[in-house]
């Protein structure tokens, strides 16, 4: 049975040997690129295009057709190519529509070799984009699957290209036109269709008369609007990506996910138990690759946060078709007097109503199979994670001893979908942090809080064990914390900071101690700025610590004056840049009195929640993920007995 795909629907590929077929209304030029672990083409050497149609295990068209055949041997691939892109492209420079939109939709389908489909997908919602991604064959624990992807691009091939990290896509793109253009000059353009005896008269006698050739119509040139390519890895954005840097260039690494690039090939992840046939393969922990078993397990974990997103978004799709179609047949019947009454209604309106049972049940079926290998997942993941990823719970942090080196992130929380509520995918963040964190103490939209003055100690609560977790992933004098309580109202919430010894100073109260904190912090930013702006980074003062710095304030807008303020949207906005964070514990409604001055503040904050709240959204699909804080156990004394090892750690220097 052939498994028709919506987009970001994924299913299991029976065989390895198989050939990709491209129907479109109008010729098109069809291509494939591989692309390694993360999902990067290491150069063209890695594309299969008109002008060199064949690589190890993949074969295309050698010019622009409506139909198309490609070969794909999956075994025969380079044993680091990782996934097959199938990319069509409108052939530029000959006449024709300047984007997908305005033809008939391309069909896309995977079939043995014996042509039986395995599955298809129609490539529907395109508009100005003249090149697209219809499909991927990507490797998943040893097995292969094929993905309905659907992301076009309005910059054709060349944007395309760049968008798969290949640093010479204008050139390869124009090498491709050419090919494509030679191939068009050689081939035989078929006659126009035969007009009917009266259009030709009528042709006939105007050519006659005006002794020239009807002009042909005549429209506006279109306008492009170019389309944003969906982010490779999806979940919480981290803004300030850099480029990558290319294998072996000798360049810096870029350590953000998913394309951290060195000279050398990562270690083999450790290899998944043999699967019975038939069976998905049984999960391992830090499967994924990476050049530590940390960065394979924080790997592990985006990716499973993008598969539960795109089995989510799949079947939230096949629900939505099947509605679609039940309401579009139920009209069907209603606007036919004849099917009103009787049994004949009836039957439609049964047959209809059985039908989107039907299309719901078997996107079910698959979300349920597929949440299922996830959670099979999760379970053997959570209890692997280091402490910097791990829940409060994991007996991990019972054994707690201060690290040696940075960790490259940092668990804030956790993600989960109303499809499976249980299933909570880690939410890591990476280190240093790019942004600050407003934990909100306001009323949201799915608390059942009533009480405000439940959701601010709530708030702080969860504050403090966020500063709590940062303090012990950080090695003994990386990581300083400081906190300003003008009214005092949160000493019992901040007491297990106080009495453990992890701060340098204790919390600041009042119009002064808020003044001095503030100050201290805008001229260390001011001075580092200066410092590296200026190439004089080893002009600064010696007893200057390099660390990073934490600044809690409670309470917010209550206590602070203007200056104040001021201060605090600057150090927002400059200090992540020079290892000054801040955390905000506030609600935006007390702040109101302050109108859009704040707007800026708010913005350049993470907002975290104390309580599980749906208020995250993934810039990928548009999922609303429930975020859920990393509060202690109920009753558990974890964090006390972390922060009275951080504190020890932090007086004696010892790990």
């Amino acid at each position: 049975m052939t498994a028709e795909l919506v987009r970001g629907q994924n299913h299991p590929l029976p065989g390895t040997r198989l050939e990709v077929r491209v129907s479109a209304a109008q010729p098109v030029v069809a291509a494939a690129t591989l692309s390694d672990d993360r999902r990067k083409v290491r150069g063209t050497s890695w594309v299969a295009h008109p002008g060199a149609p064949t690589l190890p295990g993949l074969e295309v068209s050698r010019q622009a057709a409506a139909d198309h055949r490609l070969a794909v041997d999956l075994d025969a691939l380079p044993d680091d190519a990782h996934q097959v892109n199938v990319l069509l492209a409108l052939p530029v420079g000959v006449a024709g529509p300047a984007g997908f939109g305005a033809v008939a939709a391309p069909f896309v389908a995977v079939t043995g070799l014996d042509g039986a489909e395995i599955a298809s997908y129609t490539l529907t919602d395109l508009s100005v984009e003249s090149a697209v991604v219809a499909l991927e064959l990507y490797r998943r624990q040893d097995a292969w699957k094929v993905r309905a992807v659907g992301q076009g691009y309005a910059g054709g091939l060349a944007e395309m290209l760049t968008d798969q990290g290949l640093p010479q896509a204008q050139d390869l793109a124009a090498t491709i036109d050419e090919a494509v253009a030679q191939g068009l000059a050689r081939s035989v353009t078929p006659p126009p269709p035969r007009p009917a005896d009266e259009a030709r008269v009528r042709a006939a006698a105007q050519g006659h008369t005006t002794g020239r050739h009807p002009a042909a119509p005549q429209g506006d040139p279109a306008v492009t609007h170019p389309v944003p390519p969906a982010p490779a890895q999806p979940g919480p954005p981290a803004p300030g990506d850099a480029a990558p840097a290319q294998p072996g260039d000798g360049g810096p690494v870029n350590y953000t996910h998913p394309r951290r690039q060195t000279s050398a090939p990562p270690p083999p992840p450790p290899a998944a138990p043999r699967a019975a046939p038939g069976q998905p393969a049984q999960p391992v922990a830090g499967d994924a690759t990476g050049w530590s078993l940390e960065e394979r397990l924080y790997n592990q974990v985006w990716g499973m946060f993008e598969d539960l997103a795109r089995t989510t978004a799949a079947y939230r799709s096949a629900v939505d078709f099947a509605d679609s179609r039940m309401e579009q047949e139920l009209d069907k019947v209603l606007s036919d007097p004849r099917s009103r009454i009787g049994g004949a209604g009836d039957a439609a309106r049964e047959s209809a109503r059985a039908k989107h049972g039907d299309l719901v049940d078997q996107a079910r079926a698959a979300l349920d199979r597929d949440l299922g290998q996830l959670a099979a997942e999760a379970d053997v993941v959570e209890p692997a994670l280091p402490p910097a990823f791990a829940d409060w719970s994991s007996p991990v942090w019972h054994a707690y001893r201060a690290p040696m080196e940075i960790p490259m992130a940092v668990r804030l929380g956790g993600l989960q979908l109303p499809e499976r509520p249980d299933l909570r995918i880690p939410m890591l963040v990476r280190l240093p942090l790019e942004r600050g964190l407003w934990i909100d103490s306001g009323r949201s939209g799915t608390d059942s809080l009533a009480d405000a003055d439940t959701l601010r100690r709530l708030a702080l609560d969860s504050a403090v064990a966020h500063a709590a977790r940062l303090l012990a992933v950080y090695p003994p004098g990386e990581f300083t914390v400081h906190v300003i309580d003008p009214a005092g109202t949160g000493a019992a919430a901040l007491a297990p900071l106080v009495t453990s010894g992890v701060l340098d100073e204790p919390p600041a109260s009042g119009a002064a101690g808020t003044g001095a904190v503030l100050t201290k912090l805008t001229q260390r930013v001011d001075l580092l700025q200066m410092a590296v702006r200026g190439g004089v980074t080893s002009s600064l003062p010696p007893d200057l610590d390099t660390g990073e710095h934490l600044l809690v304030v409670n309470d917010f807008p209550h206590g602070f004056d203007d200056r104040a303020v001021t201060q605090l949207r600057y150090l927002a906005d400059e200090g992540p840049a020079v290892g000054v964070h801040l955390m905000m514990v506030a609600d935006r409604e007390d702040a109101r009195e302050y109108g859009p001055l704040l707007d800026p503040l708010w913005r350049a904050l993470l907002r975290l929640t104390p309580v599980p709240d749906d208020h995250l959204a993934d810039p990928w699909v548009g999922h609303a993920w429930t975020y859920e804080p990393p509060l202690p156990p109920s009753g558990s004394e974890v964090l006390h007995h972390v922060l009275a090892g951080v504190g020890r750690a932090r007086r004696t220097g010892s790990r």
